[in-house]
């Protein structure tokens, strides 16, 4: 069965209230088509799991900026002012993570682990809360694995089988999110023949894939 779908197909897999990751590193690597047929929808309510908010006018930002999300999990919002208004006028929570604990407690979920031990944020804000672990004398953070209902992806070249490659930065954050959700939908912006991509330029592989949408 194809995994190649429309769109709007695409964009009506996701639902208002649904907990979204998405790819990218202030906008590079993120499914930006996707972003922009989603605002034609009325999803609202949106949870995102992502490294940054970009900027207002790009990506997740747009969502951001557009009212669509209620919270967000990210490492960095300095380059979006919409996210830090909203955060500051009660409409957008947002929790902080640093970013090496972000990717691994994504990378957690798709391996199937119960989380990580950090010592990273250790008697700062991000320890409220949570469970401290002593380990051989040192003190480390339980940090939990972070899943998401769908990941939307952005990648560079897609082929018939739905195995994905990422040039450049764009790769980013998208492969380890394509393992810790229960959907992936990649936006791709080249499609070619099984086998055209070589193995080792395989980032993403086909398995992870449910459906891949031209952008």
């Amino acid at each position: 069965m194809s995994k190649f779908i429309s769109m709007e197909e695409a964009v009506a897999k996701v639902k208002s209230g649904m907990t979204i990751m998405m790819g990218g590193f202030l906008g590079v690597g993120s499914p930006n088509s996707m972003v922009d047929a989603l605002l034609k929808t009325d999803v609202k309510d949106l949870t995102v799991i992502t490294n940054d908010t970009a900027f207002a006018h790009i990506g997740v930002g747009k969502l951001i900026a557009e009212h669509r999300v209620v919270r967000i999990i990210t490492s960095h919002i300095g380059t979006n002012t919409a996210t830090g208004e909203l955060y500051h006028t009660g409409e957008l929570e947002i929790e902080f993570v640093p970013q090496g604990t972000l990717i691994e407690r994504i990378r957690c979920a798709g391996a199937g682990l119960g989380g990580i031990l950090t010592p990273t944020g250790l008697g700062t804000v991000v320890e409220e809360g949570k469970q401290v672990i002593n380990s051989d004398g040192k003190d480390y953070l339980l940090e939990k694995p972070l899943k998401a209902q769908i990941a939307l992806l952005g990648a560079s070249t897609a082929d018939e089988e739905g195995n994905l490659f990422y040039k450049g930065t764009t790769r980013n954050f998208n492969t380890m999110m394509a393992m810790a959700a229960d959907t992936v939908i990649a936006e791709v912006k080249d499609i070619v023949k099984t086998g055209e991509i070589l193995p080792e330029h395989v980032h993403t592989q086909a398995i992870f894939v449910d459906f891949v949408v031209k952008a």
